[in-house]
């Protein structure tokens, strides 16, 4: 093979746009007030593995594998480089893996004070590196603790705003409105991981394992409607979504199924009552905003890359998800190649480096810079 016949995914350097540190088992409970504790993220020796379980008012919602100093070694930056370098990665965007549960305590103020010890940890450790792009908690229990954390968040240099999939009012009422105007001004992109303020437990019994994990990444297409149709994005061009760990093959089916639905239902006028069917009558189709302000992270979706000459490359953001199980380490190198066969080289490059170089605002000179 020569120089010109080597495949461009060997030479792109990769950014992931889902990958996760470790948190410390105790780190809640070491960090938060004395007041606190007891309802704090909480780890429980259990397994010979040394994995632990993560208890929420008494109940396990979460299992953690591998003893504590193995998932410790995952908050070094020189592992990580270590395991970049092996995989062709230059960047990566970093999510918490236990504080993705913070949104499922019922205490306000317990709520705000866990974003806080995640946040400041995160910015204290990994976020110093510019190849780490690390998510911000935003406590959303009360807007003004939510606002007060987006300034926290862009003055201690985090990179993205985590807010959860659902949150009480839903994203669409009125309340949330200054939060997206602060979101705006900060210019950090929102992201929303999978599993996030609700519980993943659909179903039991047989067949609940998987069909639970479907079901939670349903969630996606129903929170980027609401974004789409309610206006908030229209009303806010500068605001970005990152749903994270999603899967992308339900973007051209969302864009086109909104479509048609907006016509239809304006078609329909207004109802007995005098009320329009649709509220708010939008500038551009709902597919408009999901292409231009809605984005998605997959490991390994074929479909969701198939499916680019309708929904376009911006809304694709591949990440590896390290250290997870289901991510593509150590493969990384191998899955890119094969996903990226066929696709056009422009197309390649925003999906699998620069649209989330451009989002999380990675130094583009440093990207070129080997780790």
């Amino acid at each position: 093979m020569t120089a010109t016949e080597v495949p461009m995914t060997d030479t792109l350097g990769f950014i992931s746009g889902d990958s996760h540190v470790n948190e410390p088992r105790n780190l809640w409970k070491d960090n938060l007030p004395a007041a606190m504790r007891s309802g704090a993220l909480q780890g429980i020796t259990a397994g010979d593995d040394g994995g632990w379980d993560l208890v929420l008012e008494g109940q396990t919602v979460g299992y953690f594998g591998k003893a504590e100093e193995d998932r410790m070694i995952i908050a070094n930056p020189e592992h990580r480089y270590e395991v970049m370098r092996a995989e062709g990665v230059v960047g990566e965007c970093i999510y918490p893996t236990v504080g993705l549960y913070t949104w499922m305590l019922p205490d306000a103020d317990s709520g705000a004070a866990s974003c806080r010890v995640y946040n400041e940890w995160i910015a204290d450790g990994l976020a110093r590196s510019p190849r780490f792009k690390c998510a911000g908690l935003v406590p959303t229990w009360r807007i003004e603790d939510a606002l007060a954390e987006v300034e926290w968040i862009k003055s201690a240099g985090l990179g993205s705003v985590m807010i959860p999939a659902i949150a009480a009012p839903e994203w669409n009422h009125r309340q949330w409105d200054p939060l997206w105007s602060a979101i705006e001004e900060a210019e950090l992109p929102v992201v929303i991981h999978q599993g996030t303020g609700h519980s993943m437990y659909f179903y039991r019994g047989p067949g609940a394992g998987v069909s639970n994990l479907l079901a939670t990444q349903s969630m996606a297409p129903r929170v980027a409607a609401l974004f789409a149709t309610s206006g908030v994005l229209a009303s806010h061009p500068k605001l970005h979504v990152v749903f994270v760990e999603y899967n992308v093959g339900w973007l051209g089916w969302t864009m086109q199924t909104l479509d048609s639905y907006y016509d239809a239902f304006l078609a329909y006028g207004t109802t007995a009552s005098g009320k329009k069917w649709i509220n708010p009558e939008l500038p551009e189709h709902p597919s408009h905003y999901l292409r231009h302000q809605v984005h998605a992270t997959f490991q390994d979706d074929p479909i969701g890359l198939h499916n680019i000459p309708f929904t376009g490359a911006e809304p694709l953001i591949w990440g590896s998800d390290y250290p997870h199980e289901e991510g593509t380490y150590p493969h990384s190198l191998a899955t890119v190649a094969r996903l990226a066969h066929g696709l056009d080289a422009a197309s390649t490059a925003k999906v699998f480096r620069e649209t989330a170089g451009r989002l999380f605002q990675f130094d583009a000179t440093l990207m070129d810079t080997p780790v």
